[in-house]
């Protein structure tokens, strides 16, 4: 296997050049164990360890490799050392519940992320907004694939809803049962390109991902027919190279979505609300009771969706609040750093 079929691309040759001047081999982290790594190289799969000085340094779990995440390191002969992780080109995070946030990394380095949402019990915009959001953010492009059509009653009418909250972005309808629009997804297994699947447990990634490859590579599970839940098929990220070309990162089915401090993805994920906005007669507008409010006006005529609305303000209630840990985690940081240096400064 050679590195352009892992995803390999200039700007990370650019990043790993002084490496290799020294004498470093460069791969791609396809499965995370705990402290240990699945990589794979032009010299095949090895499995990694972390340097001690890697570790010691890292200040977060996000400073340490993921799933799709390109690694600097030195080859033994069935084993290798990570010494050091490239930058990376987009990464899909989302954060731990606790004091102080975490980020935790689900995948890095994608070109395309498909959400996966089951026309059954598990259809909800809201939720759908809340992956848009998530996506955006990380610097992928976002796909929707909308699967089991055929359990659904009006699928068109569900694409349209959903187009209507992700205005510019694809929407596929599937059903793999019947292999309807399956063929339609094929254009993304591009040579070197790189997908993640997203979604709540038993809308069918398993299924999907297993279709894409022509082969059962995943473990397919049934859903419960009483409320259409899954039941956590995949449990761990695995990154997987398609012998027909391109790349599919497999998650596991994500319950809970904390989101991030950063809103660089609200003006993509709700622009229609950003747009509106911009027209309200004050430049500080609460959306209330303010006069010349634009929202409220686009809610009464039925141009705005209300629940649309509510749930953007509460996305960004969240937003606000994950703003506020993440602040708080860098002051930690800081701290840290500082007594560091004092402690240098002394010996």
């Amino acid at each position: 296997m050679n590195l352009v079929e892992l995803g390999w691309g200039p700007m990370f040759q650019q990043h790993y050049e002084p490496y290799r001047e020294r004498g470093y081999s460069v791969g791609r982290v396809i499965k995370e164990h705990r402290q240990l790594y699945d990589v794979a190289s032009s010299n095949g799969e090895k499995l990694a360890e972390l340097a001690g000085k890697l570790r010691y340094h890292a200040m977060e779990r996000a400073d340490l490799p993921a799933v799709g995440d390109w690694v600097v390191m030195k080859e033994e002969s069935d084993r290798a050392i990570i010494y050091a992780v490239l930058p990376r080109k987009s990464k899909m995070s989302r954060n731990v519940a606790g004091a102080v946030t975490e980020e935790q990394i689900v995948a890095a380095n994608i070109d395309q992320i498909l959400i996966v949402m089951a026309l059954n019990q598990d259809f909800n915009l809201r939720r759908m907004e809340r992956y848009l959001l998530l996506v955006w953010e990380s610097g992928a492009s976002p796909v929707i694939v909308l699967s089991k059509s055929d359990l659904s009653h009006d699928a068109e009418k569900q694409a349209a809803q959903v187009q209507a909250i992700a205005p510019g972005v694809p929407v596929h309808t599937i059903s793999a049962l019947n292999t309807e629009g399956m063929h339609e997804l094929q254009t993304y297994l591009v040579l070197g390109n790189t997908l993640a699947v997203i979604g709540s447990s038993g809308v069918g990634k398993s299924t999907l991902i297993n279709a894409l490859a022509d082969k059962e590579l995943q473990r397919v599970n049934d859903i419960r027919y009483g409320d259409g839940r899954g039941k956590h098929t995949t449990t761990h990220r695995e990154l997987i190279v398609l012998t027909q070309g391109g790349i599919i990162i497999d998650t596991p089915g994500m319950r809970e979505l904390q989101l991030n401090g950063s809103d660089d993805g609200a003006g993509a994920a709700f622009e229609d609300i950003m747009v509106l906005s911009e027209s309200c007669r004050y430049r500080d507008c609460k959306h209330e009771r303010e006069p010349g409010c634009a929202i409220r006006s686009a809610i009464a005529s039925g141009e705005l969706d209300a629940k649309r609305y509510q749930n953007y303000v509460k996305l960004e209630k969240e937003m606000a609040y994950a703003k506020r840990r993440e602040q708080a985690k860098d002051r930690m940081l800081n701290k840290m750093d500082r007594k560091t240096e004092r402690r240098r400064e002394v010996e």
